[in-house]
């Protein structure tokens, strides 16, 4: 369990970094350079998450409550809500003028998901962490950027681009979700 703990400590405080500390950030930028300053930050995030998947496989599972949802379709509606979400993050849609950090909340989406099917240690250790970093780092970067400012309207037709770009990712984590992470994404 101290791997993932550490994994996903040393994930949450990269991204924090830029959200709390612009400064520290700039400094880091004028230091080393952007792309050094970027490298380095992937190599922390690779660590981090190698640290969690090994940190994951490491600890056994102890429950700790009975989820609610387990099993059930309902959880896949959450994760292709999150899926829809991030990919909307990437692109120009009316998606972002409703919603200011679609990534952060995708993130919600998915932890939320998962806490709702998994009543373990290690799940709520990860899905809860990942879900209270997403909530501060949408605090913080609201405090960072300050006022929003909606993006101009785009047509109906990226949301329904960005939904299908979604759903393809979603249906082949869903059917391979046994075989990628050891448990089926729902029960028959």
């Amino acid at each position: 369990m101290t791997l993932l703990i550490a994994g996903l400590l040393l994930f949450t405080v990269a991204h924090l970094v830029p959200a709390a500390f612009a400064g520290t950030r700039k400094q880091l930028v004028d230091t080393l350079g952007f792309n050094p300053y970027r490298g380095l930050f992937t190599l922390i995030i690779v660590i981090s998450l190698a640290l969690i998947v090994f940190g994951w496989k490491a600890t056994t599972p102890e429950n700790i409550y009975a989820p609610p949802l387990h099993g059930s379709p309902i959880v896949s509606a959450f994760i292709f809500v999150a899926f829809v979400l991030f990919v909307a993050s990437q692109t120009k849609t009316n998606i972002r003028r409703l919603i200011r950090h679609p990534q952060m909340v995708a993130v919600l989406f998915w932890s939320l998901g998962h806490l709702l099917a998994n009543g373990e240690t290690r799940s709520v250790i990860l899905f809860g962490g990942l879900g209270v970093w997403a909530i501060v780092e949408i605090v913080l970067c609201n405090r960072r950027d300050g006022t929003w400012e909606k993006p101009a309207p785009t047509g109906i037709s990226t949301d329904a681009v960005t939904v299908a770009i979604a759903a393809v990712p979603f249906a082949l984590i869903l059917y391979f979700h046994q075989a990628l992470f050891g448990v089926p994404a729902w029960t028959r």
